[in-house]
């Protein structure tokens, strides 16, 4: 089956399609990055815009680089939740046209799921395992059954993980984004020159604010270099993640993990969980850590398998409760 897999959930425009029989993948992403680096995040409204100007655009260059015609297509997938609801509405909009004009179905992917799936893509592992997701807006964990139902087992009750370095950085003053640059200090720093606290002990739920706080106010006192400081919150994250994910290790009685989204890009936990998590620890690829079709493409094809489909009457989301 050819399946087109449709992102806009927050600033990047991407489209791509999935040969099912060679498995293959034809992905065009158009990046708004340098966009929104002049206001230091992501403006919402921006972000929507330019969506609706590049979305035809980059999908017919991925049309063009697939080698297929629009009559090819046998499933559309597109992310409806979460994310933010003016460019989830572009990406909606755009996959229901071509669903009614085409005739084909329409399978609506969660974005947080689909970042787990994505590590399905190149490396041989299948569900029952544990997934988890830590990126600008999202830090969960979850447990996944053979029929990719996903039940939570914990999440952040306030700042997600890359949220937390996305303020920290901005506060010292790094460039957007800023969770690269932060770890591109912390590789000249000493990761144990401070210690500090790992919120909700013996517990699977997240808390990074209080964290994000002792940073930053640790930076205001200019007792210590930004390196060092970036090494051992870097460190923090890590001990915190590996932390969590042990416990839900236990509570599960799974010992395979997938670790994804755009905070799993940072080598430093890349190269870090394997060793202190309990189980066997699978990455996707950098490139399919950060928003992209590919993911999007290959969900709605297990999803179609199990006849999960997205109605006409249906409609994005900007948040999803677990």
């Amino acid at each position: 089956m050819i399946v087109c897999g449709i992102e806009t959930s927050c600033d990047e425009t991407s489209v791509s399609f999935f040969d099912s029989r060679k498995r293959s993948f034809y992905s065009v992403v158009s990046s708004q990055i340098d966009i929104h680096r002049r206001f230091g995040g992501v403006v919402p409204e921006i972000a929507s815009r330019n969506h609706t100007l590049n979305i035809r655009a980059v999908y017919e260059d991925a049309i063009k680089m697939a080698g297929i015609s629009n009559r090819d297509i046998d499933i559309i997938g597109v992310t409806y939740s979460p994310g933010l609801i003016g460019a989830l509405f572009v990406g909606v909009s755009f996959a229901k046209g071509l669903s009614y004009v085409l005739g084909k179905p329409l399978i609506g992917v969660n974005h947080i799921i689909a970042h787990i799936l994505s590590a399905e893509i190149e490396n041989p592992i299948h569900p029952p395992y544990l997934g988890v997701v830590i990126s600008g807006g999202h830090t969960h964990i979850f447990k996944i059954d053979s029929c990719y139902n996903f039940y939570l087992i914990g999440r952040t009750i306030d700042d997600a993980v890359g949220e937390t370095f996305d303020k920290i950085a901005k506060f010292a003053d790094l460039p957007y984004p800023g969770g690269p640059e932060l770890e591109k200090l912390a590789l000249n720093g000493d990761e144990n020159k401070i210690s500090f606290p790992i919120a909700l002990k013996n517990d699977t739920n997240f808390s990074f604010s209080g964290l994000k706080t002792n940073v930053i106010n640790t930076i205001a006192t200019h007792k210590y270099t930004l390196e060092d400081i970036c090494a051992s919150f870097q460190k923090t994250v890590s001990l915190t993640l590996a932390e969590k994910i042990n416990l839900a290790i236990k509570k599960s009685s799974l010992n395979r993990v997938i670790v994804a989204g755009g905070v799993a890009c940072n080598g430093y936990l890349r190269n870090n969980l394997p060793k202190i998590i309990s189980g066997e620890v699978f990455f996707p690829s950098k490139g399919l850590c950060t928003d992209n079709g590919d993911m999007i493409a290959y969900t709605a094809f297990q999803m179609y398998k199990k006849k999960r489909f997205f109605g006409f009457e249906d409609i994005a989301v900007d948040s999803i409760k677990f």
